[in-house]
């Protein structure tokens, strides 16, 4: 929630499903990284901090969803499978055939359903911050959002940020992202414990401990992945979770050198058994 330290190596907008989406590449080398915010942020908002961190030696791809940062808006409500359709024809217009994928509240819903409904095109999976069920959330989230008005937001850096950069810098847009936000994925059951099972990518959870998840519901998103286990007698999983300390949702990836450390080992470390060969 920083602006970015590291220029873009490239900008570009991807005509996808009726919109004009907007991206930033950084970084080369290795499997590239996708990188997707969470509802009323953008690019440097939620990422602009851990950027340079995670640039370092990989490419990064980054875009803004529908209605946020650069990205226009559109006459189609905002749901995880419009924005999981948007991700697959941005990846389609870069050429990219498999990415490890970072996705933060919305954007983690979106990384979620990739990695159920395309699990041919992300080889690492980071959900940060998102329940898989609605019955994981504490509560209150939803209702906050869903009465939440362009006044209520006045002078803070979500307004500032959209009106600065929006294609459409008005508060009657803005006012109109807010309500597709209050009605996001409305009525929506979830992944079924088979779902989230069958995910062939390793997965790494992270959730604030004060967040919008609660605790046992991170622990049992990771029993589902093959973690929550006597590592030092079964191996470590492929599969992690991470809980930082202090943390709320709006801020669960405020702590940068925490998070770059977790999501950068967890993305370099070899496949499961590697070390048994050595």
């Amino acid at each position: 929630m920083h602006e970015q330290a590291t220029a873009a190596l490239e900008t570009g907008f991807a005509p996808v499903n009726g919109l004009q989406m907007y991206y930033e590449l950084y970084g080369d080398g290795g499997t590239p990284l996708l990188l997707l915010h969470g509802g009323l942020f953008d690019i440097q908002q939620q990422f602009g901090a851990l950027i340079p961190g995670l640039s370092e030696g990989r490419r990064v791809i980054a875009t803004d969803f529908q209605g946020h940062g650069r990205t226009n808006d559109i006459d189609r409500p905002l749901s995880t499978a419009d924005l999981a359709s948007d991700v697959i024809g941005l990846l389609e217009h870069l050429g990219v055939r498999e990415a490890d994928v970072f996705g933060f509240s919305v954007g983690g819903a979106v990384a979620l359903h990739l990695a159920i409904k395309r699990p041919d095109l992300v080889r690492k999976l980071i959900v940060s911050s998102v329940s898989f069920r609605p019955d994981g959330d504490r509560g209150g989230n939803a209702e906050a959002v869903a009465s939440m008005t362009v006044d209520m937001i006045a002078g803070t850096p979500m307004e500032e940020r959209y009106l600065a950069v929006s294609p459409h810098p008005d508060r009657e847009h803005l006012q109109g992202l807010l309500d597709k936000l209050g009605g996001y994925d409305a009525g929506s059951s979830g992944w079924s414990d088979d779902e989230v099972r069958g995910i062939a990518a390793p997965t790494l959870i992270t959730v604030g401990d004060c967040d919008m998840v609660k605790l046992e519901h991170a622990v049992r998103f990771l029993q589902l992945r093959g973690g929550d286990v006597n590592g030092d007698f079964e191996g470590v999983p492929a599969s992690q979770l991470a809980v930082f300390p202090g943390t709320t949702h709006f801020f669960g990836l405020a702590r940068t050198a925490l998070v770059q450390d977790v999501v950068t080992t967890f993305l370099d470390a070899p496949p499961p058994g590697a070390w048994k060969d050595q």
